[in-house]
């Protein structure tokens, strides 16, 4: 009973860092119709500006995490701007190349500015210890991801089904020409949506980071894993993406527990069987 508890206390905490950090590329792939492979470099620059933030700059875990959000989204600005408007609505391949040019450009700054080494971003004391809820204890760092992953969630929800910048960016998705001609700047929209995915990306990064260590090699480690999330879900569905996240961590987190000696295969098995069985995701809308 002990290690069930244990799986899932592990897989409800690694799933949600899987989603924090895919829904952001769930947005992009799904409403925006952008392949970014660079997602996963994103939320690696969040995990570094907030270890410099509580290392070098002392700054509180709160406030690293803000600034690395804030940061993540500053730098990504210019590329959105430069860079990513030029695919918008371009060939598949156009996007794969781009995309997956600007992750090893981001990597290679990365190692040299950063160094090869792991970066840690130190947890205040409130989230060190274990939290007793009865029954057991579970380390609170765990709680506190999972929290945000339900926080993010659900103001993700509310913020594309239930404002008038959500109505817009599915029209905007649906027919681009028309909502412009309605007086809808789809350029904003856009950049705005971007800059969610990006800062999402960050959080992700910073809260998971006990979890998915930050080094110069992030980006391309967890590209495929993200991108599994997405596909699993269904691009662009908030629920999708949390069954996804939710089912594909605690495969992985049972399979780690009971039988570590085949590493991921159980994890992409289930990816394959659930592709097949589902081949626009879990909860993706049919093409």
């Amino acid at each position: 009973m002990q290690t069930i508890l244990s799986i899932g206390t592990d897989a409800v905490a690694y799933g949600m860092v899987l989603f924090v950090i895919s829904i952001g590329l769930s947005i992009t792939m799904g409403l925006m119709k952008v392949v970014n492979l660079a997602h996963g470099a994103f939320a690696m620059i969040g995990g570094y500006i907030a270890s410099h933030a509580t290392q070098q700059a002392g700054m509180p875990f709160g406030i690293a995490v803000l600034a690395a959000v804030a940061g993540t989204i500053l730098i990504a600005i210019p590329l959105e701007r430069f860079l990513y408007r030029r695919i918008y609505g371009a060939p598949v391949l156009a996007q794969v190349l781009m995309t997956i040019g600007i992750t090893f450009v981001i990597i290679g700054l990365a190692n040299y500015a950063m160094g090869p080494t792991l970066k840690t971003i130190p947890l205040p004391q409130a989230l060190q210890g274990p939290v007793d809820i009865g029954f057991r204890a579970i380390p609170a760092h765990k709680l506190f991801a999972a929290a945000v992953g339900i926080a993010v969630a659900i103001g993700l929800w509310a913020l594309i089904e239930r404002t008038s910048y959500g109505v817009r960016l599915r029209a905007a998705v649906d027919d681009s020409a028309m909502a412009a001609s309605l007086g809808i700047r789809t350029r904003v929209v856009y950049a705005i949506s971007f800059a969610v995915s990006v800062g999402l990306a960050a959080l992700g990064g910073v809260v998971g980071a006990q979890l998915l260590p930050i080094e110069p090699y992030y980006a391309l480690r967890y590209m495929v894993t993200f991108l599994v999330v997405v596909s699993v879900g269904g691009a662009g569905s908030i629920p999708g993406a949390v069954a996804a996240s939710l089912l594909l961590g605690t495969i992985e987190t049972a399979g780690r527990y009971f039988m570590p000696e085949f590493g991921e295969f159980f994890f992409y098995l289930a990816v394959i069987a659930i592709v097949c069985l589902f081949p626009n995701g879990l909860l993706g809308r049919a093409k």
